[in-house]
């Protein structure tokens, strides 16, 4: 048991913080795991309620813990971290921190774009696209909700994007397609779930999210893909290294 430094200068609530997240870097406590109760981290470390419940925040709000009414306070699970200094790929993403990788095509139709999606992949005002509705998920959970639109003139048996199920996108389209994207415009702005993807992400309306818009280009400087994703907040982040 680490007993709490009474005269330190650090305060008791961040010394028990500091603790408690080790058990969490530690493994001793896991993903999904409930943590001892307010009561008896009081006992255990001779420390206020106050003191225990503002460690506990502070973790809460560091999203290494959540909080369930009427059930307790639970180890939360650890966030997919992506680079911003590269191409997004949330297959690769999903590959190298060992995960499951899984995609789930939700719809694919041939349909007339918007004309948000008309400019991205500068098409004629007459012109479909086809569009191809997925979830994507990491170890059976669903992490992003995804739109790509693709114009039909470049995909001639919308059929085959049902094989993206065991195959990235752009290996597909590379392999069945003799599409080769090689650079891609990427957008990112915070946004809130709505009631409508909030079910097929299995997490509550009004959780925050990152919307992501990605614009692909292949070898010849054509866009060939427009994407719209919508990913949960609480389970990636983001993140850039600055020289």
């Amino acid at each position: 048991m680490h007993l709490l430094d009474q005269s330190s200068v650090i305060p008791l609530y961040h010394q028990l913080k500091q603790i408690l997240f080790g058990k969490i870097q530690s493994g001793k406590w896991k993903p999904g795991d409930k943590i001892d109760s307010e009561n008896q981290l009081m006992e255990m470390f001779h420390v206020s309620r106050n003191t225990v419940k503002k460690a506990i925040e502070e973790l809460v709000k560091e999203d290494k813990l959540y909080r369930i009414q009427g059930k307790g306070t639970f180890v939360s699970k650890p966030r997919l971290e992506q680079s911003l200094g590269g191409f997004y790929s949330f297959s690769r993403m999903i590959q190298e921190k060992g995960f499951n990788q899984k995609d789930e095509v939700l719809e694919i139709q041939k349909v007339y774009p918007s004309t948000k999606v008309r400019s991205n992949l500068a098409l004629e005002e007459n012109e479909q696209v086809v569009e191809m509705k997925r979830l994507r998920f990491a170890d059976n959970e669903p992490i992003i909700l995804e739109s790509s639109f693709l114009p039909l003139s470049l995909i001639k048996d919308i059929e085959i994007l049902r094989e993206v199920t065991s195959s990235s996108l752009y290996s597909l389209l590379a392999e069945r397609f003799n599409i080769i994207v090689v650079r891609a415009r990427e957008a990112f702005e915070p946004v809130l779930i709505n009631k409508d993807e909030a079910p097929l992400l299995k997490t509550d309306a009004g959780k925050p999210a990152l919307l992501l818009e990605r614009t692909a280009f292949d070898t010849s400087g054509k866009p060939v893909e427009f994407c719209i994703s919508i990913v949960r907040g609480d389970r990636c982040r983001f993140y850039t290294e600055l020289n």
